[in-house]
């Protein structure tokens, strides 16, 4: 059996953030393929590994007992050899406000192909900036992935805001066989609209006014939304607007937080505006979800497509990081937004590396 070559990965290559070190070290663990990332985040103000990317790198390692080199913050360079794919029960902690949900979904794809259901639990920031809330993963990420196979759940005990984090997220992740492929090329119409409005450790009338400056943005739409206000239970102060909405065949999601001298009513209207935005765009997935869906098409079963609201550089960068590990090529169609791709079709009784498998008897 030949060795499986080591991959190279510019940390620099398109919008140069930490998704393309997340995707790389995902598909490595996956494939059990040896990974060497340079030039971290190299586009960011502050560049290399921060607490959020260095815990996504250790759980990774972890769970395929890797051996890694330059796993530190403030490293610019990361080596990743990684071991079998180990599912069970794991705890993570980031230790700041750093995101969950970055972490977890770093996590999802490679525990999927473990022999195992998984059970993850991970400490630090639940609704912070740059990074998908816990309701949209649970509203939005996870009901995508399930259409295609990938099965689990996601639960919340404590919210984690920016800068105290402390939030804990809980998932199971269940074994999957094989993913098949997603045909998202029609929304239809929008069926509901769901507004939470939450606080912590703050007035429960920021929440309300939230809600109402909210339902008197969307009132055009001719919906009524249903709507759910909290005092979400936190070691720190936050607030956020968060909107589902319902399509016939695809959901949305569009979250705003609140910050120190931001008014309520901006709060809603940040959110409100995202969804305009969408609502009025060809789109049948808003763009974050793209992002986080081209990694399952990449290794599901047929040809999947898909139409996103606008290709984004984080986009672009997301399907070069795959299709450095990948024998695929994505369509893309800039102008309609659509993008498509013929899936390996990896499952639990082939997952070796797709470009290896003559040379490795698979």
């Amino acid at each position: 059996m030949k060795a499986k070559k080591e991959v190279q990965i510019d940390g620099r290559y398109g919008e140069g953030g930490g998704q393309i070190l997340r995707t790389a070290l995902t598909l490595s663990a996956i494939f059990k393929v040896p990974v060497h990332i340079d030039h971290i985040r190299g586009n960011r103000k502050k560049p290399g590994l921060r607490p959020q990317h260095l815990i996504g790198v250790n759980a990774l390692a972890t769970i395929t007992g890797a051996r890694v080199e330059g796993a530190k913050i403030d490293s610019n360079e990361l080596i990743f050899e990684p071991g079998e794919i180990r599912g069970g029960n794991y705890t993570f902690h980031i230790g700041t406000a750093g995101s969950t949900g970055l972490a977890l979904q770093a996590m999802i794809p490679v525990l999927l192909f473990g022999k195992i259901p998984s059970h993850v639990q991970i400490t630090g920031g639940t609704h912070v900036p740059w990074s998908p809330s816990f309701h949209y993963l649970k509203a939005v990420f996870l009901p995508a992935i399930k259409n295609m196979g990938a099965d689990g759940s996601l639960e919340i005990d404590k919210w984690g805001w920016y800068p105290k984090g402390g939030g804990k997220i809980r998932a199971v992740i269940k074994n999957t066989k094989g993913l098949k492929a997603v045909h998202l090329s029609n929304r239809g119409k929008l069926l509901n609209l769901h507004i939470l409005s939450a606080v912590s450790n703050l007035p429960l009338s920021i929440a309300e006014r939230q809600r109402d400056q909210s339902l008197k943005r969307l009132k055009y739409l001719g919906v009524n939304p249903t709507i759910s206000i909290e005092d979400a239970p936190s070691p720190g102060q936050g607030t956020v607007l968060f909107l589902a909405a319902q399509f016939e065949n695809s959901i949305g999601g569009f979250t705003s937080l609140g910050k120190r001298g931001k008014r309520a009513e901006e709060v809603a209207d940040d959110a409100c505006n995202e969804f305009m935005k969408f609502f009025d765009s060809r789109g049948v997935i808003d763009t974050h979800l793209a992002d986080q869906l081209v990694l399952y098409m990449a290794l599901a079963k047929g040809r999947s497509a898909l139409i996103t609201e606008s290709i984004t550089e984080h986009l672009l960068t997301n399907i070069w990081v795959v299709e450095q590990f990948l024998p695929v090529k994505f369509d893309i169609e800039e102008e309609t937004g659509k993008i498509e791709v013929d899936g390996i079709g990896l499952n639990l009784v082939r997952s070796a590396h797709p470009a290896m498998r003559e040379s490795n008897g698979s």
